[in-house]
């Protein structure tokens, strides 16, 4: 599948959790196709939003599974299968494959901090692992390791290494990478309040978080960009930005997970070491949903007598 198959909005989606904190994979299918109900093109599944470093092996090829049957053909599937272990990715990839998802993510390898020859070698053997077009994915506040858009360059020429999911929250490093890429190399914003800035850089599209909640919203934003009518675009960005920054209050996917539960789709908590919400972060997101989207007071009423999804 070409790139332009992922779609220009890409929701990491949550893992939902019964009450044991098991996965619950029959939620997993309705949030999943809530989800493309609601603005989403396509589902990254067991990324850092997905809790994948407290999801086993075993539930996340599950995962894969069910979400993709679940959204069927029209919508893509996006599988992360990266780790600080190469040949772990690689086993992961395999796996993923045999899953029919759409294509593969990897994160920057984290703690072991390998040199941009490191990560040229590890993101090639997971590509070279695979025939699935594969999603790089820069995140140093998570991994202390930078993805130098030099380093992006090099792993381009590799033919199903397809795109890159920015979250350096550098816009001088997107310049950089929009200057020395090629053309047919997408380049997805990785931070929902950066997503318009990198638009106007030339990139196409994010995968994100607040799409869990405001994906029409969000749909209609990248729409108006689309369509030429930046100002209009603007409007949204500055009507949703609180919500983009808000949902960061304390740890993804924490507040998050805290804010679908409140709109009535019941993923659950959070596997340790993350921690629930605070009482005062409930508060804090509950303000916030109301005021980004104020109809969603009477919706979360009417949830509480009725039960949720």
């Amino acid at each position: 599948m070409s790139i332009m198959g992922f779609g220009r909005i890409l929701t990491a989606m949550v893992t939902p959790l019964n009450d044991k904190l098991e996965v619950d994979f029959e939620q997993a299918k309705r949030l999943a196709q809530y989800l493309v109900k609601h603005g989403s093109d396509g589902i990254v599944v067991c990324g850092t939003t997905g809790e994948s470093p407290t999801v086993t092996d075993d539930e996340k090829v599950q995962l894969f599974r069910v979400v993709k049957e679940a959204v069927g053909p029209m919508r893509t599937v996006l599988a992360n299968v990266g780790s600080n272990s190469t040949q772990a990715s690689i086993d992961m990839a395999r796996r993923a494959v045999e899953t029919k998802v759409d294509g593969i993510m990897a994160v920057v390898p984290y703690y072991n901090k390998p040199s941009q020859e490191g990560l040229y070698r590890h993101f090639k053997a997971i590509a070279e692992a695979t025939p699935l077009p594969l999603l790089l994915y820069n995140v140093p506040s998570r991994t202390s390791c930078n993805l130098s858009p030099n380093t992006v360059k090099r792993l381009a020429q590799i033919s199903n290494i397809v795109a890159l999911k920015e979250a350096a929250g550098s816009l001088d490093q997107v310049s950089e990478l929009k200057r020395i890429l090629p053309e047919n190399f997408n380049v997805y914003s990785g931070e929902d309040s950066l997503t318009l800035p990198m638009l106007a850089l030339g990139c196409n599209g994010v995968v994100s978080v607040a799409s869990h909640v405001i994906g029409d919203e969000m749909k209609q934003m990248l729409d108006a960009w689309f369509a030429g009518d930046s100002a209009l675009a603007m409007k949204w960005h500055l009507k949703l930005y609180p919500m983009f920054k808000g949902l960061f209050i304390t740890t993804n996917p924490v507040p998050v997970k805290a804010m679908v539960n409140m709109i009535g789709i019941k993923v659950g908590g959070v596997r340790p070491p993350l921690a629930e919400a605070t009482g005062e972060e409930l508060k804090f997101l509950e303000e916030l949903l109301y005021q980004v989207k104020p109809e969603e007071k009477a919706l979360a009423a009417l949830s509480s007598t009725h039960g949720s999804v």
